[in-house]
């Protein structure tokens, strides 16, 4: 017990009646539970989901389903094509804008896309936050003849028979979620498969870790992590991207003037989602012609 001089004497100073708790050697816990993203959420959830699928399914078992050996179709020349090519994105919810189309009927959605002249669809597979599932990915497969890119977070080969399985022509690799080397090593499968791939980065470092096999790069104009959303990521990135490369951007397009602006700084297409599904009317979108690249 510490003491204190009073008056030439000493005496033991009296114990303080407040409790106080000091969080300092406590912050290394919980530092990690208060900063957790939606992103870090949807990872863990994924790789519980993939230890189920593992635990039903070997890769060969893959190999007797309705599409695995089926001939696939080309996302990257379905965009060419295309003066400027949209991929017209099914999903009924998301984290960042909620329930969009709950009861949406993936035919009548992929049908009106179609009509309005979309290069290709996106399917979101992901049940817990997006409000997909593999047979979203089966019907538009067996309707459309455009390619099908299977959206979802994908860090396991088990992910990428699966796809094939499915009915995936292509599938989207996020750069956030690996390493440069599992990426390269997933880009390898999947095409080993006959799918492509088209991998998306956010900022400059994520950037970097996508590799030359790719298909399609993307400028995901979404913070996976902070959920904005700004096409200025996609303008201001344009100028680090190979130019020999076919790149695309992603997310929140909201008038046609944003495609204007997007081919303008010379991408080839864009992925284009919560707008389309909130419209009676995608051809407003998809259908108007953008302006001539410069």
């Amino acid at each position: 017990m510490p003491l204190t001089k009073h008056n030439n004497s000493f005496e033991a100073d009296k114990p303080q009646n407040t409790l106080k708790f000091d969080l300092t050697h406590y912050s290394i816990f919980l530092i990690p539970i208060m900063m957790k993203t939606i992103l870090d959420k949807i990872a863990e959830n994924k790789r519980q989901e993939i230890a189920v699928l593992k635990s039903k399914y070997k890769l060969s078992d893959f190999e007797s389903m309705l599409f695995f050996h089926q001939e696939t179709r080309s996302l990257s020349n379905a965009i060419q094509q295309q003066e400027f090519g949209i991929i017209a994105e099914f999903k009924r919810k998301s984290p960042s804008a909620g329930d969009i189309r709950m009861a949406a009927d993936p035919l009548d959605v992929v049908a009106n896309y179609q009509k309005a002249g979309a290069a290709a669809i996106s399917c979101l597979t992901d049940t817990a936050y997006f409000g997909g599932s593999m047979r979203d990915l089966e019907i538009i497969r067996e309707f459309t003849k455009l390619p099908v890119l299977r959206k979802d977070f994908i860090i396991d080969e088990i992910q990428l028979f699966e796809a094939k399985a499915h009915g995936a022509d292509a599938v989207l690799l996020i750069s956030e979620l690996l390493d440069p080397e599992h990426a390269k090593q997933l880009t390898i499968i999947a095409q080993s498969l006959g799918m492509e791939v088209l991998m998306e980065a956010h900022d400059r470092a994520h950037l970097e870790k996508i590799n030359d096999l790719v298909d399609v790069i993307g400028i995901n104009n979404r913070d996976l992590h902070a959920q904005k959303t700004d096409i200025e990521t996609s303008i201001q990135l344009f100028d680090y991207l190979p130019k020999d490369r076919l790149c695309i951007s992603e997310s929140g397009v909201k008038a046609a003037a944003d495609l204007e602006r997007l081919q303008a700084t010379g991408y080839h297409g864009a992925l284009v989602g919560e707008s389309l599904l909130k419209t009676d009317n995608p051809a407003s979108l998809i259908s108007k012609t953008p302006v001539p690249c410069s």
